[in-house]
């Protein structure tokens, strides 16, 4: 099962799938969980005595004819007033008890669910990180972004505030229920008659509910989605004008949103307001036959007055049910959204059997490797290289001939659809993705700096532990080291997000200061020039040279002139043989290698011809 999809056309999981998938993390708070739950059925014993001080104050103060049970004796010989005095102190102490047990209950409670969602959040960022590039290149940040923080705060709320409240009223419910039967039977069939009704009257309105959440939610997840896209990119947002149209699409996706919000509060006053109305029926029916049952004898009016006060308690959680279904929908749709990517595995992932690979030499090899993103697409066929420890191998043709692929096959992002990849003679997928990636250096073209200092960004190039030497010996392999020192905070200076606040050419080289502190035996280069000027080029480039030195190096580059400075020279055209060898060896076969280079001296003694004329 790859990560594009582990769903077919089932619905999306529920919020017990989603208990169940969690449950483990559930169970590592046993301890707090069972005092929560001992506090919480203490709470329903409190709540069951409440109205049984107010009972024996009716029946044996205020009517004062007989007991409790009706027949003389027992708490009718008490003084009035010391009967009332034990029951006003009742009272109070069960009030103060329950109040105390409610608090334990109600706070370990919360403190399970925070834990237990921080666990399940970390779990989803940690899982999305596993996720392939072939799932990243279609999914949108925002709404990853979304599913992270939003949909798992969404399920942190409703947890605290709303469902593990229901869960302490449904007890209370089957306790006072059970105390009810045994009051008066036939009043309690009456209030089992009209579950039906309530329940059928319920649920087609929950349903509807919860369909109007899902929709909400996924137009939540879009504008997020739409925000992060605009934001991520506003240097070319602000550049080709592009504001009102992201304004424009974000605020047709709010009035949906907007919409959906309305449509889905309107359902949910509805619910609240048919359930106020069954309930009412149900206590209407109970009061009737409860005073024709006082008037004949059969209950007294204490425990009358006590089935009453149970009526009211007793249908709590169904009123707060009504009262939080949008919410709880709107749990259920975050829900699913947090289960639909949990349930995607990694196209890429280690075998059962993968061990941690020591540090290799260097020697890298593709046996007959064939990659194709999209059936019947093929990028890469029957690809066969061999590239000895130390050797430099570049990698050259037009744009979408498959040099980035073959790249990210070598970073193992992907995994070929045929063929081996093989490091010191083994298969790649013997080893642990951890220890493979921790064994090359990467500076790709698109360099992206982290939020914090110059320092931290080159210190994330690190497989361990790195000292302010480590980190000055790479900035200086990179020749960086002189501007860093030249800033007042030296390599304490704050980088913005992306590492905007430097130069293209500055970022490169912090970039290069990273892959140097890694120390790695194989070097990967993805266009590491692109973009620069020529003085940052000259820069950059002896920087590469420091670092290739002694390293197994792959560098991908559009730039021809590269190749003579390599071993080994792949040239990659679409739909053409791939040629292999060195740059003399290329240009002696008279290839497309050879045409293309040819090509570029011209083009370059031409640029120069003109720019000395210009001088």
């Amino acid at each position: 099962m790859s990560d594009k999809s582990t769903k077919a056309s089932k619905p999306l999981p529920s919020l017990r799938k989603f208990a169940v998938r969690f449950a483990p993390l559930i169970g590592r708070q046993k301890a707090v969980v069972g005092g929560s739950f001992a506090a919480l059925f203490g709470e329903v014993l409190l709540r069951l005595l409440e109205p049984w001080p107010l009972k024996f104050v009716i029946d044996n103060v205020i009517l004062r004819g007989q007991s409790a049970s009706g027949e003389p004796g027992g708490l009718s010989q008490m003084e009035p007033m010391t009967l009332l005095t034990i029951a006003a102190v009742s009272v109070l102490l069960i009030a103060v008890l329950r109040a105390s047990v409610a608090y334990l209950a109600t706070v370990g409670f919360a403190i399970v669910g925070n834990r237990v969602l921080i666990d399940v959040r970390n779990q989803l960022y940690n899982h999305i990180q596993t996720l392939s590039l072939r799932f990243h290149g279609k999914a949108r940040g925002g709404d990853l972004i979304t599913r992270v923080t939003g949909d798992v705060g969404m399920l942190k709320e409703v947890l605290v505030t709303a469902f593990m409240p229901l869960l302490g009223n449904i007890v209370v419910l089957a306790g006072m229920l059970a105390v009810m039967a045994w009051l008066n039977w036939q009043l309690t069939l009456v209030l089992i008659a009209i579950a039906p009704l309530l329940l059928f009257t319920a649920s087609r309105k929950h349903k509807r509910i919860t369909e109007v959440a899902r929709e909400q939610r996924q137009r939540e997840s879009a504008l997020a989605a739409t925000a992060a896209e605009s934001i991520s990119a506003i240097k070319t947002v602000q550049a080709l004008s592009l504001a009102d149209q992201f304004n424009d699409a974000f605020g047709r996706t709010g009035d949906q949103d907007f919409n959906a919000g309305v449509k889905g509060k309107r359902l949910a006053a509805g619910l609240e307001r048919t359930v106020d109305v069954v309930l009412a029926l149900a206590a209407a029916l109970v009061l009737w036959i409860g005073t024709v049952n006082v008037l004949e004898g059969k209950l007294t009016p204490g425990e009358m007055l006590v089935f009453l006060a149970y009526l009211k308690s007793a249908f709590k959680p169904v009123r707060n049910w009504a009262k939080f279904s949008a919410r709880i929908a709107k749990a259920a749709a975050a829900a699913e959204r947090v289960v639909e990517i949990m349930d995607r595995e990694p196209e890429v992932a280690d075998s059962p059997d993968a061990r941690p690979m020591p540090r290799p030499a260097g020697h890298i090899a593709l046996d007959q490797v064939s990659f194709c993103y999209e059936e019947g697409n093929t990028v890469l066929h029957d690809l066969t290289i061999n590239i000895a420890a130390g050797e430099h191998l570049a990698v050259m043709g037009p744009s979408g001939a498959g040099k980035s692929t073959l790249l990210s096959l070598f970073l193992r992002l992907y995994d070929p659809d045929g063929g081996r990849l093989l490091v010191d003679g083994q298969d790649l997928r013997n080893f642990t993705l951890a220890s493979w990636r921790s064994h090359f250096s990467v500076v790709l073209q698109d360099t992206l700096l982290f939020v914090g200092t110059l320092a931290d960004n080159i210190r994330y190039g690190a497989v361990g532990p790195a000292t302010d030497e480590d980190v000055e010996r790479a900035a200086r392999i990179a020749n960086i080291h002189d501007f860093i020192s030249a800033l007042p905070e030296g390599y304490e200076t704050k980088v913005g997000e992306r590492g905007v606040t430097l130069s293209t050419g500055q970022r490169q080289r912090i970039a290069i200061a990273r892959a140097a502190i890694r120390n790695a035996p194989i070097l990967i280069l993805d266009e590491p020039l692109a973009g620069l000027d020529a003085d940052n080029a000259h820069q950059v480039h002896a920087a590469l040279q420091r670092l290739a030195a002694g390293r197994t190096t792959i560098h991908v580059t559009h730039d021809l002139r590269h190749g003579s400075e390599a071993d080994q020279v792949l040239y990659i055209r679409p739909g053409q043989p791939i040629e292999q060898g060195s740059h003399r060896e290329l240009l002696s076969r008279g290839g497309g290698y050879a045409a293309a280079h040819h090509r570029d001296v011209d083009r370059h003694n031409t640029e120069g011809a003109t720019h000395a004329t210009s001088v």
